[in-house]
């Protein structure tokens, strides 16, 4: 006997494209992240600017940001370092002109320099990210992925003192993270052309006999610091699912009073 009810309609396919993408528009879109490349910034300076980041972030005034820039000479100290760790006088210091600067970091003494790529990611890790094993985790992943851009395979090591990322034998790069009710400042430090020589006046990350390496040494040639800031804000874009906003003029007119002294106790990791 023929059926004369209402034809069904056939079942909705939820791996057709236009299904898929409207169960990708149905989910949160993903928060900005302001970027730039700044340039050669003196240490005082590029802390006030993510103290100030930090401050209009954490009252919802500002946006996240990735400071990507290099430093002139300076060593800083993180919260588990001593002035024993920095291995030189008062006037080779001097005579070159390299700074000396405790902060509130995690980890112990490192350089930075002319040749180095830092990156100071303030970004709140509420509410779905609040682990700083994961959150450091996910920094070495950001520099372990730009450095293979470049053929290099890096890797990170067990072990606190060991916070960083490897190639081989030979740390390329040091993280010191600080968190305040979830909101990161300071970060990476990677090796692209650095003058390593700096590297043997201190005990780097308290680790006696480590070998420092860089981009350069490794494959002879050093990319510039610019090329390289984009190549890792995309990597840290995919890895932390945030949506990349290129160049920050809202960087220039932080306020930079708002982020004056330290607050508060906070979290650190670092080597």
């Amino acid at each position: 006997m023929p059926f004369k009810g209402k034809p069904q309609q056939p079942a909705k396919d939820l791996c057709t494209p236009a299904a898929s993408a409207t169960i990708k528009d149905m989910s949160a879109p993903r928060r900005p992240l302001h970027w730039d490349f700044l340039g050669r910034v003196p240490y005082a300076e590029a802390l006030a600017l993510q103290l100030a980041a930090r401050a209009a972030l954490k009252s919802g005034e500002g946006p996240e940001h990735l400071l990507l820039l290099e430093h002139p000479h300076v060593y800083t100290l993180g919260r588990n370092a001593s002035g024993a760790d920095v291995l030189a006088g008062p006037e080779w210091l001097a005579a070159r002109g390299v700074e000396v600067v405790e902060c509130d970091r995690g980890g112990q003494v490192t350089y930075h320099g002319p040749g180095q790529l830092v990156g100071y990611p303030i970004v709140n890790l509420s509410p779905d990210r609040r682990d700083i094993r994961r959150y450091v985790r996910d920094l070495q992943e950001v520099l372990i992925r730009t450095l293979a851009g470049y053929g290099i395979a890096a890797e990170p090591r067990d072990g606190q003192e060991l916070i960083g990322v490897w190639v081989g034998e030979e740390k390329i790069a040091s993280i010191g993270v600080h968190l305040s009710r979830w909101i990161t400042t300071h970060g990476f430090a990677l090796n692209v052309a650095t003058d390593l020589s700096y590297f043997a006046d201190i005990i780097p990350c308290g680790l006696h006999q480590v070998r420092m390496t860089s981009i350069e040494r490794l494959t002879g040639r050093a990319p510039s610091l610019s090329e390289l800031a984009e190549t890792a804000a995309r990597h840290f874009g995919e890895i932390f699912d945030r949506e990349l906003v290129a160049e920050t003029p809202a960087v220039a007119s932080l306020p930079l009073s708002r982020g004056g002294g330290w607050e508060g106790a906070g979290e650190g990791a670092g080597g």
